[in-house]
């Protein structure tokens, strides 16, 4: 069995306490009449319940760490060099429509840095976690990104932006590239599971724009502890903060790098 450290225990701990409340609320989501304010109210409580459960949990075992939520937005805390960063409920649309793909994920921040994280898919009960140093694991099996290196092969998740979002026109002409040469592109919906699934090698790259720190900061470090390179798509900036991400295996993220900086210089 894989050794979890006391803090990815207070985390998976975290994850799973939360997780019962999702799926409950989950069972009733598709039972609520479709409309804008019935469902998108309901998943908003659903929303914060959970990560009033995940922040009460974490500070019960670290009471002075600070947190960066993506409901609660940021709590300082008494130690500045240690941080929380939490997404309660990554894939809130899927969840809205009933689709039973979405997560919870909890990263751990020290000095700047990511150091932890753990991503929870509850409905089908795949933990994945990752500590520096230590490798990246799902339950308890150890994780390595894909050794797929002909792109013509290699399948990539991506993100696709929505209504009130900028940017469809280059979106569009970066799929086109990547779609001309892959065996596919899917859109799934929730960051935090394609940056696990590019761990465990189901996907062989992700990339995605408009993201906020919440969404990505779990799933970079398992990507990376599993074998793989992460990067942020705009120059001088970081995957974690920088709102944009490029996640691979290594081969990988230099074919997709290239196409997509191609494009955007285009």
């Amino acid at each position: 069995m894989a050794f979890r450290s006391a803090n990815i225990n207070v985390m998976v701990s975290a994850a799973n306490k939360a997780a019962r409340g999702l799926v409950r609320d989950f069972g009733e989501v598709e039972q609520l009449q479709v409309s804008v304010k019935g469902p998108s109210d309901f998943v908003s409580t659903a929303d914060t319940k959970a990560e009033r459960v995940i922040k009460a949990e974490l500070k019960k075992a670290r009471p002075d760490w600070g947190f960066l939520m993506e409901e609660g937005g940021i709590d300082e805390g008494r130690d500045p060099r240690w941080r929380w960063i939490v997404d309660p409920l990554d894939g809130t649309t899927n969840f809205l429509h009933g689709i039973p793909h979405f997560a919870i994920s909890i990263a751990l921040e020290k000095d700047g840095e990511i150091v932890a994280g753990v991503v929870y898919s509850p409905i089908v009960d795949e933990m994945y976690w990752a500590e520096k140093g230590s490798g990246a694991f799902m339950n308890d099996r150890r994780l390595r990104v894909s050794a797929r290196r002909d792109i013509g092969q290699s399948l990539f998740a991506t993100g696709i932006p929505f209504r009130g979002r900028p940017g469809h026109k280059p979106f569009l002409e970066r799929l086109s590239k990547v779609m001309a040469v892959s065996a596919g592109v899917r859109r799934m919906g929730v960051a935090s599971l394609d940056l696990a699934f590019t761990a465990a090698g189901r996907f062989d790259g992700y990339w995605e724009h408009d993201l906020q720190p919440w969404d990505v900061a779990a799933g970079i470090i398992l990507v990376r502890e599993a074998g793989g390179s992460v990067t942020a798509l705009e120059p001088g900036t970081d995957p974690v903060h920088g709102g944009s991400i490029l996640a691979a295996n290594q081969p990988m993220h230099k074919a997709l790098k290239d196409l997509l900086t191609v494009d955007a210089a285009a």
